[in-house]
């Protein structure tokens, strides 16, 4: 016992002491498994054994296709067509920028699937177009980091593919399907909370809704809306797997970006290609060194250990609930969000099932922690990206961004105390 405390002490302080140091958190990951391993005389060849297992999985496969296929789509021309779309829907409301920005980036997590390639390509086209209609800089840039979440929810998100594998096999599907109620849920609160903002500050409304506008638009917009309908409906129905439906929609994305909107050549595919391989590569290492990290947890029974601690200082769900919340939400501050889902589902799903919680809420529940992790200091990458693109001060951009993250807080505990926002949907096509 006293020699499996110790070697818990050499896991987690080493991993803390190199994320403090800004060591990769993929190395880091690595290296405090292998100071665990030999302090436990465990031979290195299971670090070799268990990265081959953690990246020999059919389900993790689709996470190269899918941030393909959004690298593809997103400089491809589609970031314009959609806030075309978005802007005939919804802009002719008070504060109509704010509104379509945030459609904008429903429709386009749906294609994209990552937050950050949101952040950079709507951000880039809509702060300066909030900026010279007359809305604050700050504004516009939280608005935009914000609202970009959406596409972590929205499917295909790779992330939700990562989370299915680390909690064992979790159904694809069922995920993509609990995703859309959630994601429309927040950016519901998100237009509300801009509404409100905007009716104070008087910020302009766009043209009066015309139906002739927003079909020509829907037309325009309908190549790209298909890649969705390739991913969902084909996973859902049962034709093909996440992986084979990811495959198909970055040929799909291919065809689309080159010959039916033309604004990709073959120079540039290439150019996206090596953005995907950087992205990739950092992934799959995180992946594959998660895996040794997670076999160190098991052998050292931490999750059993965790999920006791906790369960010990309360038998009341509700407090359990918002602690794991809280847990996750301070983990966000710290780490980046892969290795969240990586290292602390195998913590913290347990301790959930215990008190109820079923593993597709508890994905929602996870990614939208993560979401929100990905907007607060200091490691926030869309709080970075978002001042890069507008240049505020990450500061300024906080302040502004308050009153999005009540409304994100709002709906993350109606995911977390109503499963059936995350569930319906799963039920009603037959998961």
């Amino acid at each position: 016992m006293y020699s499996n405390t110790t070697a818990i002490v050499i896991l987690l302080v080493s991993f803390l002491v190199m994320i403090l140091l800004r060591i990769h958190i993929a190395y880091a990951v690595g290296i405090a498994s292998s100071l665990c391993l030999l302090y436990l005389q465990i031979p290195l060849t299971n670090v070799c054994q268990q990265m081959v297992k953690g990246l020999s999985s059919f389900s993790l496969m689709a996470v190269p296709f899918f941030i393909t296929m959004g690298c593809l789509m997103g400089s491809g021309g589609i970031s314009d067509k959609l806030i075309d779309l978005a802007n005939a829907l919804v802009g002719w409301m008070h504060g109509g920028l704010a509104m379509v920005n945030i459609v904008a980036s429903y429709f386009f997590g749906g294609i994209s699937g990552s937050a950050t390639a949101d952040t950079a390509s709507i951000g880039k086209l809509m702060i300066p177009m909030m900026v010279d209609a007359g809305y604050d800089d700050d504004f516009s840039t939280a608005v935009t980091i914000t609202s970009s979440v959406e596409g972590l929810l929205v499917p295909p998100s790779h992330n939700m593919v990562i989370y299915a594998t680390s909690a064992g096999g979790v159904s694809v599907g069922a995920l993509f399907m609990a995703g859309y109620l959630p994601g429309a849920l927040l950016a519901i609160s998100l237009m509300v909370g801009s509404y409100i903002i905007s009716m104070k500050r008087n910020y302009p409304r766009g043209d009066k809704f015309s139906l002739k506008v927003f079909l020509k638009q829907l037309g325009r917009s309908i190549w790209a809306l298909l890649a969705i309908l390739i991913v969902v409906v084909g996973v859902v129905c049962g034709v093909f797997t996440a992986t084979e439906s990811a495959a198909i929609a970055v040929v799909y994305s291919l065809i689309i970006s080159l010959a039916v909107y033309r604004e990709l050549t073959w120079k540039g595919v290439w150019r996206v290609l090596g953005e995907c391989i950087d992205t990739l590569a950092i992934v799959l290492i995180l992946c594959g060194t998660s895996s040794i990290f997670g076999y160190c947890l098991t052998y050292l029974h931490v999750p059993d250990l965790a999920a006791s601690a906790i369960i010990s200082l309360t038998s009341n769900k509700i407090l359990l609930t918002l602690l794991i919340n809280l847990i996750l939400l301070v983990l966000g501050c710290i780490m980046d969000m892969a290795p969240i889902i990586l290292i602390a589902t195998p913590i913290l799903y347990p301790i959930a099932q215990q008190i109820g919680i079923g593993a597709v809420q508890f994905g929602v529940m996870m990614i939208l922690n993560c979401g929100i992790g990905l907007l607060t200091p200091p490691v926030g990458s869309c709080l970075f990206i978002g001042s890069a693109v507008s240049g505020v001060r990450i500061e300024k951009i906080v302040k502004a961004a308050l009153p999005f993250y009540i409304c994100m807080l709002i709906v993350l505990m109606l995911v977390s105390f109503v499963p059936a926002i995350s569930m319906i949907i799963p039920h009603l096509v037959g998961y």
